[in-house]
């Protein structure tokens, strides 16, 4: 499965989940997969998805948070998952997409060409629950098992590279007030 298809299977199985969005590919694949208010595309933040994920998801547990993230932005913030571990918000999924490049800046290889295996990272880390899909089918399984059963969850779907998707029209400050709104925190 390439990374478009991977994303356009994840949006089909979520409900009104919120999802955050790491920088570039993961946002416009997602942007184009299924636009919706409770999508937070993040800008200029790379590495930062499972943070901002972490961080909703401990302040909102009423929510189950997921982040779309890729190998290379979760490898410049690896200590992200160490927190997650320690922290356990069971209403936190976590979903990488491994192409095994830095799709966003020019398709460098990643640690992930070379042996990195992020799943077990996650499991190294405490990450309650894990899997490493390769197929849409082991994703839409995987996916479902996340979305009831304790999490965290740390969910590594190994996909090829999709080109790039179209990209949101919003600015940040329109990202945050329709996300916040989406999710009944709206700005006073």
């Amino acid at each position: 499965m390439n990374r478009l298809d991977a994303t356009r299977q994840l949006v089909s199985v979520l409900g009104r989940e919120p999802v955050v969005a790491s920088l570039g590919h993961p946002t416009y694949d997602l942007y184009v997969a299924g636009d919706r208010a409770t999508n937070f595309y993040t800008w200029g933040s790379m590495g930062m998805a499972s943070s901002i994920g972490l961080g909703l998801a401990l302040a909102r547990p009423d929510l189950r948070v997921f982040v779309v993230d890729g190998d290379g932005s979760l490898l410049m913030n690896l200590g992200s998952l160490a927190t997650i571990g320690w922290t356990t918000p069971v209403n936190l999924v976590v979903v990488v997409w491994d192409n095994e490049r830095h799709g966003t800046t020019g398709g460098q290889e990643t640690a992930t060409a070379h042996g990195a295996d992020l799943e077990a990272v996650a499991r190294a880390l405490s990450v309650r629950a894990t899997a490493c899909v390769r197929t849409e089918d082991e994703l839409r399984t995987a996916v479902a098992r996340a979305r009831i059963d304790p999490g965290p969850w740390v969910i590594i779907a190994k996909v090829a590279e999709s080109g790039t998707a179209a990209r949101p029209q919003l600015d940040n400050v329109a990202i945050k007030q329709r996300f916040m709104t989406a999710i009944g925190n709206p700005e006073t």
